[in-house]
């Protein structure tokens, strides 16, 4: 893929995955603190299995109304922990996106320079959702109910640079598994709380 920086979250699982490319493209990987996956996101009033923010039945978030910046506003996601971690997602998100030439401004990216970066991050499923939703402007709880990552999917977003300007984030494939695939292993179904074999 050409990757020109690795970054990894601190858990073990993330660690343990990011270790396989590194061995490949021979680069040093620095660890972001704010990719480790979002494990105080619950609903305890949930099934075991489906306490975690992202797995929240989706037929319940569809019939509210969300937005994209107020959605921790609303019930069952109104309480301290769902806007700081946001919070902490969109600091990190727009932190590393500066370091790569890209400098949020509303909803939009500034260039701030010219470049080849290509980079790899290697997180989770929970945070890896949310800040796709941060990426592509979405309500949260639409991300979280909409789309699914398995693990060792391969999510790819391109800034597209149409102008000399401004980019947009654009999800060119979302949870890939060509590799899984390819090394005649299964997908992981992980997460998927029903009717999949």
């Amino acid at each position: 893929a050409g990757f020109t920086h690795l970054y990894t979250s601190p858990l073990g699982r993330a660690v343990d995955t990011m270790k396989h490319t590194r061995a490949v493209v021979n680069l040093a990987c620095e660890t972001l603190d704010w990719t480790a996956e979002l494990a105080d996101l619950r609903l305890t009033d949930q099934p075991p299995d489906c306490q975690m923010a992202w797995d929240y039945p989706g037929q319940k978030l569809r019939a509210g109304t969300w937005s994209r910046d107020g959605w921790f506003d609303e019930p069952p996601f109104n309480t301290p922990a769902y806007q700081s971690a946001w919070e902490q997602i969109k600091a990190g998100s727009d932190a590393l996106l500066a370091r790569h030439g890209y400098a949020r401004e509303g909803h939009r990216y500034r260039i701030t320079r010219p470049n080849t970066d290509r980079i790899a991050v290697f997180c989770h499923g929970g945070l890896g959702l949310t800040w796709l939703a941060h990426l592509l402007d979405l309500p949260v709880p639409l991300v979280w109910s909409g789309f699914w990552l398995t693990p060792t999917g391969v999510t790819t977003i391109l800034l597209d640079e149409r102008c000399d300007q401004w980019a947009t984030p654009r999800a060119l494939h979302h949870n890939q598994t060509d590799h899984l695939a390819l090394a005649n292993l299964e997908r992981n179904y992980h997460g998927v709380k029903a009717n999949i074999d």
